[in-house]
Formats: structure tokens, sequence, C-alpha cells
């Protein structure tokens, strides 16, 4: 069997963290290959005839490739269902999938744009949080004050992808000093300490271009 991921250069991506978390989760091996979009590498004629839309990250499982995230950790969740990485009830599959959906959505584009994964994982954010990014990250943290159940360590009743994912999502204002909550802080901090998360957290990054 092979795999291979294809990630960006800086493993900064939210969405190369999902997949690696996903496949670190399943027990899985593989090969992580990184392409520069800013140098033309994912135009390359032999990668968009296997993704078709020519994204990062992408799945190469023995010659099939899908690319987006969501899609990647679908077909590895279809693929190798054991151990799993998205609830088994139905509804709590259907929540699972809805936050993944929401933390991609408009809604924390602004906070996105402020707290780029820059902030996370090379220099961290100076100026504070603008108008339309803090209304982004008070959204982002009434939501995690719903879904966040008091002493219990995941979503649901066992842990899910999501849990990575929405963690990721507060750890763009955790590390850049910006106000959480004390319950959701230490909600993301845990979930933050998870081992396939820390996985991808602690990867020795390469220093960005200057430019």
């Amino acid at each position: 069997m092979s795999i291979v991921l294809y990630v960006e250069p800086h493993w900064v991506s939210p969405y190369v963290f999902a997949c690696m978390v996903t496949l670190r989760e399943k027990g899985l091996d593989f090969e992580a290959r990184p392409l520069d979009a800013s140098r033309g590498e994912t135009r390359a004629s032999s990668y968009l005839s296997q993704t078709i839309t020519g994204r990062v990250p992408s799945l190469v499982h023995d010659g099939f490739a899908v690319a987006e995230s969501s899609a990647i950790v679908e077909y590895l969740e279809e693929t190798f269902p054991e151990p799993a990485v998205l609830p088994r009830a139905p509804r709590e599959r259907a929540r699972c999938r809805q936050l993944m959906s929401w933390l991609r959505s408009d809604d924390t584009a602004a906070l996105r744009t402020e707290r780029p994964t820059t902030t996370m994982f090379y220099e961290r954010a100076r100026a504070p949080l603008g108008e339309a990014a803090a209304r982004s990250a008070e959204k982002v943290i009434e939501v995690a004050g719903r879904v966040i159940r008091p002493g219990a360590p995941h979503l649901f009743d066992e842990w899910c992808i999501v849990d990575a994912e929405l963690a990721f999502m507060l750890h763009r204002m955790i590390l850049s000093g910006d106000a959480v909550p004390s319950g959701v802080r230490a909600w993301a901090e845990a979930a933050w300490g998870r081992p396939s998360v820390r996985s991808f957290v602690d990867i020795v990054r390469p220093p960005i271009p200057q430019a």
C-alpha cells in the first residue's frame, strides 16, 4: 500500500493539519511531499491530471488522488474505518460535518486573515484584532462555548477530527494573546496536546523566505 500526502512547504495549513492528524490517528504510514504553489509546482500537468483541481493538500492512495481536506478525511474514514475520526452516530456525525464546514466558512474569514497560521508557527501577531476580525473571533468563541461540554475532553463521546480543527482555530487567538474565556481556553489547550496534533505542531519548519 502506498499513501502520499502533498503538503505546502511550510507546514502551516489547517487543511494539511486535518489530513495529517487523520493519518496519524489511523496509524497509516505515508510519505509527505511538499509542493510550492508560489513556484507553480501545483500547476504541473501531472499534478493537475491527478487531482483535477490542483490544490494542496491532496492524497494519493495506490494511484487514486483526491484533493480538499474534507474530502480526504472522508475518504480515509471510509477506506480505513478503524479507528474512527468521525462520530459513529448519524446525528453526531452530521454535527461534526457541520462544524467542519463552518470552520472553513466566511464566518471565520476575518479572523483567519488577521491571525494567519504564520502567526501560530512563526512570528506572533502584534496588532489587536480589527472590528471585523473581533466579531469573527467572538462568533468562534460563542460557538465553542455551545459545543464544549463542561468537564468533557471531547465535543462528542469519543474524540473526532473536529476536536482538533476547533482547537486549531482557537489557537489562532490563544497563541497571539487574544482574550479567550478560561473554560474554552483550557479545553483547547488540552486538545492541543493530543499526540496526533503534536505530530503536526512540533514539526521543524523551514524559514519563510524574506521579501
